[in-house]
């Protein structure tokens, strides 16, 4: 095996692997995966058991630290973000829904939150 097979073999699994991190949520009106709409969601899956939504900090392009509170609220408005629990039933995990900007970001899975 010469090396351009070995560096394009590599380069497939990589990606591959990178695409099984995808979650997705099956309820009875379909699947909801990421890149899904709000609605969608609705939708599909119906209301959630229960749902929060708050203001993520915002950070500067490429650093680690986010913009100090004072200059965030007069110069940088917060970021929405929703989070939804959907109670699967029972032996299942619970699913929580990550909404960012009116589009599923993530959905994981846990066990109830305490």
């Amino acid at each position: 095996m010469n090396a351009l097979s070995r560096v394009c073999l590599v380069a497939v699994v990589a990606a591959l692997s990178q695409s099984a991190n995808a979650e997705s949520l099956r309820c009875s009106g379909g699947i909801v995966a990421e890149g899904d709409s709000r609605l969608s969601v609705l939708y599909k899956c119906g209301q959630p058991v229960v749902a929060d939504n708050y203001c993520a900090p915002v950070y500067y392009d490429g650093a680690l630290e986010p913009i100090p509170t004072p200059y965030a609220s007069l110069l940088v408005p917060c970021q929405q973000v929703e989070e939804w629990i959907y109670d699967r039933g029972t032996g299942n995990l619970t699913a929580m829904v990550r909404i960012h900007s009116g589009v599923v970001q993530s959905i994981t899975y846990a066990r109830a939150p305490r």
